[in-house]
């Protein structure tokens, strides 16, 4: 007979998904509500109004879509882009890649700008694609974890401004831990996830959208038959291809109308709702100070072990850090010896960086002291074990000193 779920116990070290907070997993316990019960209503209205704090945003069109962060990436190109309309993406890893892969099926007349892998786009190379390409939408990554490289965007908001261009983010991987600006950058619609430096499980995918975004997506309005009011007017843009995906239909839902449109995914609300409260009540300074300090000490801590470390580290995410596979170890073998004996994970990457790194988280929950140290002290054996040369003790050791400074 099938027994119950008992999942066995993980130390979640690798790009994402990380441990959840106890105090997430707690509140996604409590029981369900109607989805418009007036206390419903209200914890939607109360995530809102966290998850402004969280991006840093006045922006009242912010809220969850219901679905991984990918649901929300698509949901932001699916409601931007028309087939025809130029986007232009500047690749530094797989996700951006995802992005092109997403524009594309929208229809949109893509084009990339692309850096090796462990770099990142100066803003005057960014500008110069915008000038030539002419686009509707840039849209760009922040913190890519194939790579952990963290994109500045400080100077492309501006730069969109100048060229009447969106500027739409992807910061599935680096909200919370990373230093973001929704507003004082110039962003006009940004997207995230909870499993990465928010601290909770995927599921629920927060997103922001500025006025300029809200005016593209409110002229693509088609309210669905059945739920459509005899005063719903059609908006003059197409059609958004994607019903469930429809930012203008679910803007109508989280707004004061509260449209029909889907019933809202009320345990994940809840896990959401939390992963906010929990940030706010620490603080978006003191959260991305603290991912930076134990990611500091993760970093020294593999170079301690005498490991090299991949890419430009000056513009590295604060949460996970991409370190070179030593000559001689098997890298899913050392791997499955962190999973098997000290019950850790710590991720490999994709495409030309695929076997070549080992990629090791410090987020969420997870941005702590004890998890930094048993992770490197689990490390340094499996490194012994699979014939590498590293010095004792000096992974804990080189992080220790971090924490002592």
């Amino acid at each position: 007979m099938t027994g119950p779920i008992d999942p066995p116990p993980r130390l979640l070290m690798g790009p994402g998904p990380v441990n959840a907070d106890p105090r997430v997993l707690r509140a996604m316990s409590a029981q369900l509500v109607g989805q418009y019960d007036p206390w419903m209503t209200a914890t939607m209205t109360e995530t809102m109004g966290l998850y402004r704090e969280v991006f840093r945003t006045d922006n009242e069109q912010t809220f969850v879509v219901d679905g991984t962060s990918r649901a929300a990436i698509e949901a932001a190109l699916v409601s931007l882009v028309e087939p025809g309309d130029r986007v232009l993406v500047p690749v530094f890893g797989r996700f951006g890649h995802l992005l092109v892969e997403i524009a594309q099926r929208c229809g949109a007349e893509v084009h990339t700008i692309e850096v090796p892998w462990g770099e990142v786009f100066a803003p005057e190379v960014v500008e110069d694609a915008v000038r030539a390409t002419r686009p509707k939408v840039l849209a760009v990554v922040q913190g890519d974890t194939s790579t952990t490289m963290c994109q500045p965007l400080a100077d492309l908001g501006e730069i969109c401004r100048r060229h009447d261009v969106l500027l739409y983010c992807d910061a599935t991987a680096s909200l919370g831990g990373n230093a973001f600006e929704h507003d004082a950058w110039g962003l006009d619609l940004s997207t995230a996830g909870l499993q990465k430096c928010l601290g909770g499980p995927s599921g629920s995918a927060p997103i922001t959208i500025g006025p300029r975004a809200v005016e593209v997506i409110d002229r693509r309005l088609h309210v669905e038959t059945g739920i459509r009011d005899d005063d719903d007017e059609t908006g003059p843009g197409g059609r958004i291809r994607s019903n469930y995906l429809d930012l203008a239909q679910v803007m109508a839902y989280w707004g004061p109308r509260r449209l029909n449109h889907h019933t809202e995914a009320t345990t994940m609300l809840y896990g959401a709702r939390e992963c906010a409260r929990l940030l706010v009540e620490e603080g978006l300074d003191a959260a991305v100070a603290r991912h930076e300090r134990h990611g500091r000490a993760m970093l020294a801590g593999v170079r301690g072990l005498g490991l090299a470390v991949f890419g430009d580290v000056a513009h590295k995410m604060h949460n996970v850090v991409a370190v070179e596979i030593p000559d001689g170890v098997d890298g899913d073998r050392a791997r499955a010896g962190l999973l098997d004996d000290f019950g850790i994970e710590i991720g490999t990457s994709f495409g030309p960086l695929h076997g070549r790194v080992w990629r090791i988280g410090t987020m969420g929950h997870n941005a702590r002291k004890d998890a930094v140290l048993v992770t490197l002290a689990a490390l340094e054996q499996v490194l012994r074990a699979s014939g590498a040369s590293v010095t004792a003790g000096g992974g804990v050791g080189a992080a220790q000193e971090v924490y002592a400074s």
